[in-house]
């Protein structure tokens, strides 16, 4: 049936955009020599497909795959290497990088939108997004005392198989591609310490007049989930250049939302060897968030300034200029670097080692441009090994890995195993059942009595759990803000803000 699989492969490619009539031949014969086929009648594939309806690409591959195994083209049948193979497939019905580049040049001088829903769509179509994964990731809003947050459980990203794990190990280490988001992974093959990327194209852009490139991520938490990498593997930094860059690329994509991980460990990103920024179309519950107070800035008079009713410590800028809201970001962000108040348990440094940074976010609202700056800092003691301003014991049942950038702006990005944690729970409470009678649950237990006095025979169990949830990923979220939402943090923020005045 393997001839049947590559028409089918090689329609849907022309179905969905990623090659033409004047493709279909030369495709077809990549697909030939792939699968050592020397005998291909298509008039005699479609008598035998009769009138079916087209099948899914996961189909089609998963059948590819079968195939692949049974001629021992494929020599093991672990997630890595199912991975790798229907990903170099792929990498046979995508176009080259200047094919993609030019069309997407093309639509961008239609309107910027234009070339990025192009974009998206064929990242999808190249199953470089592997959309039926994403399909099953838990999703949903929950309101709290700062507006609705959204919370996932990301299940889109695959778990290692043991055999992977054990021969990654054995696996001769390469330096190349240096990393995850170097522009060599564009039409990599990978390995199993690496992933495959024949059907990854990159967009090249220019921000701050420097050489950036704009892809979306395999495993998007949100629409249009972007990341936008530097030429260069090098490391993140904050600094007045980054404030540039990330408003050059929202007058560049002025529906999209930017923003860049932290530049230190405990309060950055994963991956912080290779500066990156990351952005999408997606309104994340921050930019819903309004002013609670505003300040007024000496130097720059005419930028609307103030902090932000968020459970972080977050100091909101707006303004027409481009220029001077870069240059009143830079000053906060000297003064932040350099600030400390020990009655608020902020240090600038200890020992030589700095502590202050800033996670900044930047948008375009009512054709102003918009940057929140969140103040973090990554200070530990003998009693928080993991960070001071890092989620709190009482939370690490349901999350205790760091806040990076995803987070700070409201979206919870949770671990994979809170989807079989939370349906048993769910299934002992509403049987009355002891939460202590495995690990499992076990975890969850001192946190259920502290809300389960809300429970009647009227209550959804399952939508209390999840809102439940939510209220503990605004404690995360304040467990992480320099300054505390009582009394004693607002007049500490504000005093800092004052320095501005």
């Amino acid at each position: 049936m393997i001839d049947r699989n590559i028409y089918e492969l090689v329609d849907y490619g022309m179905s969905s955009g990623l090659i033409s009539e004047d493709d279909k031949i030369y495709v077809t014969n990549r697909l030939l020599e792939e699968f050592g086929v020397d005998d291909y009648d298509e008039n005699r594939i479609l008598q035998m497909m009769g009138n079916e309806d087209k099948r899914p690409l996961t189909k089609i591959l998963d059948d590819i795959i079968i195939y692949a195994l049974s001629k021992g083209i494929m020599e093991k049948d672990t997630g890595a290497m199912r991975d790798l193979y229907d990903t170099k497939i792929m990498g046979l019905l995508t176009p080259p990088p200047s094919s993609v580049r030019r069309e997407f040049k093309e639509r961008y001088a239609v309107s910027p939108k234009e070339a990025t829903d192009w974009y998206y769509a064929f990242a999808k179509a190249t199953n470089y997004i592997r959309t039926d994964r994403i399909v099953k990731d838990e999703k949903w809003k929950s309101e709290t005392e700062y507006g609705s947050l959204d919370i996932t459980i990301n299940l889109s990203k695959p778990e290692k198989d043991p055999r992977d794990i054990i021969a990654a190990g054995q696996a001769k280490k390469s330096g190349y591609p240096a990393c995850l988001l170097c522009r060599e992974n564009e039409g990599f093959a990978g390995h199993l310490n690496h992933p495959a990327r024949q059907n990854h194209r990159i967009i090249p852009i220019t921000l701050g007049g420097e050489q950036y490139y704009l892809q979306y991520s395999p495993y998007v938490y949100y629409n249009e989930h972007c990341i936008v990498f530097n030429d260069k593997h090098i490391p993140m930094k904050i600094d007045r250049g980054t404030f540039e860059k990330l408003l050059d690329f929202i007058e560049m994509f002025p529906h999209y939302t930017i923003g860049s991980n932290a530049d230190l460990p405990i309060v950055g990103g994963s991956i912080l060897s290779h500066d990156h920024f990351q952005g999408g179309s997606y309104e994340f519950p921050m930019a819903r968030a309004d002013y609670e107070c505003e300040f007024t800035l000496k130097d720059f008079p005419d930028i609307r300034a103030g902090i932000v009713k968020w459970p972080m410590s977050v100091i909101r800028l707006q303004s027409s200029d481009k220029k001077l809201l870069a240059d009143a970001s830079d000053m906060i962000l000297q003064k932040w670097r350099g600030y400390t108040d020990e009655d608020a348990f902020i240090y600038s440094e200890t020992d030589g080692v700095p502590h202050n940074t800033i996670t900044p976010i930047a948008r375009m609202r009512d054709g102003l441009y918009e940057m929140d700056l969140v103040l973090r800092n990554n200070i530990t003691t003998e009693e928080c090994p993991l960070g001071v301003f890092h989620p709190h014991a009482v939370y690490h049942h349901i999350k205790k890995e760091n806040i990076g950038l995803i987070e700070v702006m409201g979206l919870a990005v949770l671990p994979a195993r809170l989807k079989a944690e939370l349906e048993v729970l769910e299934k002992r409470i509403s049987a009355g059942e002891d939460l202590r009678q495995d690990e499992m649950t076990d975890k969850h237990a001192d946190w259920v009595e502290a809300w389960k006095h809300k429970i009647n025979e009227k209550t959804d169990i399952h939508e209390l759990i999840r809102d439940e949830v939510a209220t503990v990923f605004s404690g995360v979220l304040e467990d992480a803000g320099v300054y505390k939402r009582n009394d004693t943090g607002n007049e500490a923020f504000k005093k800092f803000c004052k320095l501005f005045e």
